[in-house]
């Protein structure tokens, strides 16, 4: 599927003592670029909560750190969803600064009902938007 990029600047608060990004903190840019995702393909979080009573939670996700990001450097993280069937999306993400790969994660999201925060399936809207991203 489409791979989708989402341009992230590291500011002085995203590093530690030394100039280096806090590992947490890749997190954070990749569920920046998640959000946006979402939002490039018409849909708000807030949106799907309030009438669609969906919301999104990380199951589980397996990083890899390649390269220190430091204070000040542009990155890009590089997002492509590699499945989504039933109540679970995954995703491929990579952040990179310029050709340097600096860090990569496997994440699965699950689709949760937002009163009970039990897992629903996808709603079938998104699942088609997804599907024809092909």
């Amino acid at each position: 599927m489409t791979e989708f990029e989402w341009p992230v600047r590291v500011y002085y608060e995203d590093t530690d003592s030394g100039g280096v990004v806090y590992h947490s903190n890749y997190l954070n840019f990749m569920e920046r670029a998640r959000t946006e995702w979402l939002r490039a393909l018409g849909f708000e979080q807030d949106v799907l909560i309030e009438q669609h009573q969906c919301l999104f939670a990380v199951h589980s996700m397996q990083i890899n750190f390649k390269r220190p990001a430091k204070f000040n450097d542009a990155l890009v993280v590089r997002s492509q969803i590699v499945k989504a069937v039933g109540a679970r999306m995954e995703f491929d993400q990579k952040i990179y600064r310029g050709d340097e790969l600096l860090c990569q994660a496997a994440v699965k999201i699950a689709c949760l009902d937002a009163n009970r925060f039990r897992p629903i399936p996808l709603p079938p809207f998104l699942l088609m938007e997804i599907q024809s991203e092909h």
